[in-house]
């Protein structure tokens, strides 16, 4: 045991000594999660619309003042007809026209039905969806605002309630995705790519003829990318909630706990790729179009997995990085318990067993 501690010790000084390692270790979980958290977001704010008011009565105006008042839109350019529509979204400024008809409130209150008319620049669907979106909702709001003023025919009110992310804050998704990036990245790439480089530059025979064991010295190599990526798991969580006010509603060291099993999986992966590998950059290319392309694409993390063909959902399910997303969303957002992640917990537990048994088994097939 006092060998295998020596030896450990050793593997943390080689990567504390390594400069771009530790600042990609350590940087890069910053500079993701602060990308994710201000820049990419699916949140839209002030975005430039365009209004063709033919009514330019009271009840109009106040509906576009309705629209702009809630941060979410800003008119960018008042229409006088229709044929200077095509023009306003060719200039791109513009991702939405609000159509106002002529005689609005005397429609409204006479007719009992006023059409508004919604144009949206659908160049970026997911945009133009998100903005049809907002704008429906104000409108609805300013219609209620009027039905409370007079007796109109019954209607029906419907009550929306968003649970678990009321404000609908784009960063309670990409805490949990960069999380789950980082630990693959960290634990599988780089512990693939470590144990490779000791093949190729012939040190791994060296270590051999050691007297630790084989698999001793396979464990003495990751153990310090387990401890740093648990460690990197903390300082996201901390900078998820301190600064962009990600929920921990479950029990921390539960979370933690499922940190380190994920921890455990992506460590096996870059085991098994150390094994079938002889050089760095092959470990790299496999790590990368292995683990990385898909935990990003078929993990939920990006682009919802029921929004894709059922045979992409079907491999989807042998993706690590979709359960420990549901865990890492179950446990921080909707406060579950462990009888709750029960299931994707042993299919995280099955996959991490497998990936070391057919590992080793793979190692040895090597070293003979």
């Amino acid at each position: 045991m006092r060998q295998f501690i020596v030896f450990v010790r050793k593997e943390f000084y080689h990567i504390f000594r390594d400069k771009r390692t530790l600042l990609i270790l350590f940087g890069m979980p910053v500079i993701l999660i602060v990308l994710f958290g201000f820049a990419i977001t699916n949140e839209i704010h002030h975005v430039q619309i365009g209004v063709l008011d033919n009514a330019r009565d009271t009840y109009s105006q106040q509906m576009i003042r309705k629209m702009t008042s809630s941060g979410y839109f800003t008119v960018k350019q008042h229409l006088r007809s229709a044929d200077e529509i095509e023009a306003a979204f060719h200039k791109g400024d513009i991702k939405l026209v609000v159509v106002i008809p002529d005689h609005f409130g005397d429609k409204f209150y006479h007719q009992k039905k006023a059409p508004v008319q919604l144009l949206a620049d659908a160049s970026d669907p997911n945009t133009a969806t998100t903005v049809i979106n907002y704008a429906t909702v104000i409108i609805g709001q300013y219609q209620q605002e009027l039905t409370g003023r007079i007796e109109l025919p019954l209607t029906i009110n419907t009550e929306v309630r968003m649970e678990y992310n009321p404000s609908l804050k784009g960063v309670f998704l990409f805490v949990p995705g960069v999380m789950t990036l980082i630990l693959m990245l960290v634990s599988a790439m780089m512990t693939s790519i470590t144990i490779t480089r000791e093949k190729e530059l012939g040190t791994m025979e060296i270590l051999l003829v050691s007297p630790l064991r084989p698999m001793l010295i396979i464990a003495g190599k990751v153990v310090p990318y387990i401890a740093l990526s648990f460690i990197i798991a903390c300082i996201i969580l901390g900078m998820g909630f301190f600064i962009f006010g990600m929920p921990i509603k479950g029990n921390l060291l539960l979370l933690l706990g499922e940190c380190g099993l994920f921890g455990l999986t992506a460590l096996s992966l870059g085991i098994l790729i150390s094994s079938i590998t002889n050089s760095q950059q092959t470990a790299m290319m496999i790590s990368m179009m292995a683990l990385l392309l898909p935990t990003i694409l078929l993990s939920g993390f990006v682009f919802p997995i029921e929004s894709m063909p059922g045979p992409l959902q079907i491999i989807s399910n042998i993706i690590p990085a979709k359960w420990f997303i549901i865990i890492l969303k179950d446990v921080m957002l909707k406060g579950a318990g462990l009888r709750q992640i029960l299931l994707p917990t042993a299919i995280l537990g099955g996959m991490t067993l497998f990936f070391l048994v057919l590992s080793v088994r793979n190692f040895k097939t090597r070293l003979s």
